[in-house]
């Protein structure tokens, strides 16, 4: 399946997710759910300023698109432990009373060829009702959540959002724009990635692709290689053969003013073996800055424990280590092609990104872009 590049964008403030300090109001509530490929998540929060608040949340694995890559089906029994997870799901909306949200499922749905049939039986067993966003929509919620740790010295930005299915790249030029107002910038791309044009210095979308490649799809695309380091040399090989369309990567690009904003469950556990974390930490690891060299020493720590050792690894565990290689095979193969000593670690993506849409839509938001 070939990249790609549809158009659209938009934006929104910096999120929030300490949880609501008193009992909230059910009709302040939003909610925001994503089914991916390989996890389910979902966040309830209150606006709170221009930011919110986080009241409940979920996220479980249910590796949707298992056996996806070979049959081009939902298994039933893919689809079985998801509809579980998505009544859990039901169940905390309920209790929270919650009526403003949004339910979105990504490339395991956009590519299964029974994905209808699918979304009818979630409707029929939960009373949930699933939309399937396109890869526009999807590349502009994960810049738009990220845009708060742009900095202010980032002349050419590239957001990577690794999904189970699929893998975003928007690369952005901010360089017109005055320093201070750079990350705003990235908020007020709510006209679209092409907007129409403006008196004032705008970020520009040089260009954006979406890979059908993620950490499962990846994976299952070399899962009949035994070799732990050929497997994942592959793996990396074959994603950056998958980029050679997109525009920036036949430009050469020096590390002054070039920043990286990853977001993904590959990027943010790479942060906490870098940072030696013996149990996850959200504030440590969201808005971490590392260097190429940073995340090349994790790599190569995870090729040196192999799947054994990984598995073993509290910072990677039992549900990611059979991911945590493709994921990096694909985070690898980025920095070879735009080496960079500013990628900073994003754990925010879609989820941020469809609450704000919602809220900014009501009003509700203090001296949010719209």
């Amino acid at each position: 399946m070939a990249p790609e590049r549809p158009i659209g964008a938009g934006a929104f403030p910096k999120p929030v997710e300490s949880p609501a300090p008193d009992t909230p109001d059910p009709g302040q509530l939003y909610a925001a759910l994503d089914l991916g490929t390989n996890s389910c998540r979902m966040l309830i929060a209150q606006p709170k300023g221009n930011q919110f608040h986080v009241v409940d949340s979920f996220s479980k694995s249910v590796q949707l698109g298992a056996g996806l890559e070979k049959t081009g089906r939902l298994s039933r029994s893919s689809m079985n432990r998801t509809i579980a997870a998505l009544k859990v799901c039901q169940q905390k909306l309920k209790r929270h009373q919650v009526t403003r949200m949004r339910l979105v499922a990504t490339e395991a749905c956009r590519r299964a060829r029974n994905a209808r049939d699918f979304i009818r039986q979630v409707r029929r067993d939960t009373g949930l009702q699933l939309e399937i966003i396109q890869p526009e929509e999807e590349a502009r919620l994960a810049v738009i959540s990220c845009a708060p740790l742009v900095s202010t010295k980032t002349d050419q930005l590239l957001v990577v959002d690794i999904g189970g299915g699929s893998t975003e790249l928007v690369w952005i030029d901010i360089s017109s724009v005055p320093n201070r107002d750079r990350p705003k910038a990235i908020m007020r791309l709510h006209a679209g990635f092409h907007p129409p044009e403006s008196p004032f210095p705008a970020a520009k979308v040089v260009d954006w692709i979406s890979v059908p490649l993620g950490v499962a799809t990846l994976r299952d695309q070399f899962s009949d290689v035994e070799d732990d380091a050929a497997r994942y040399a592959l793996m990396s090989w074959f994603f950056e053969e998958n980029l050679a369309e997109f525009a920036p990567y036949k430009d050469e690009q020096t590390r002054e003013g070039f920043q990286i904003v990853g977001t993904s469950g590959t990027v943010t556990t790479v942060a906490a073996s870098h940072l030696g974390l013996r149990r996850y930490d959200r504030t440590k690891v969201d808005g971490l800055r590392m260097t190429s060299d940073q995340i090349e020493t994790v790599i190569a720590r995870y090729l040196e424990l192999g799947p054994a050792g990984r598995r073993r690894d509290p910072r990677i565990g039992q549900d990611r280590q059979a991911l945590i290689m493709s994921g990096a095979a694909i985070l690898q193969a980025l920095l070879r092609c735009w080496p960079t000593d500013r990628l900073s670690v994003a754990d925010r993506g879609l989820r941020e990104g469809l609450l704000y849409a919602q809220m900014s839509a009501d009003g509700v938001l203090e001296d949010g872009p719209f």
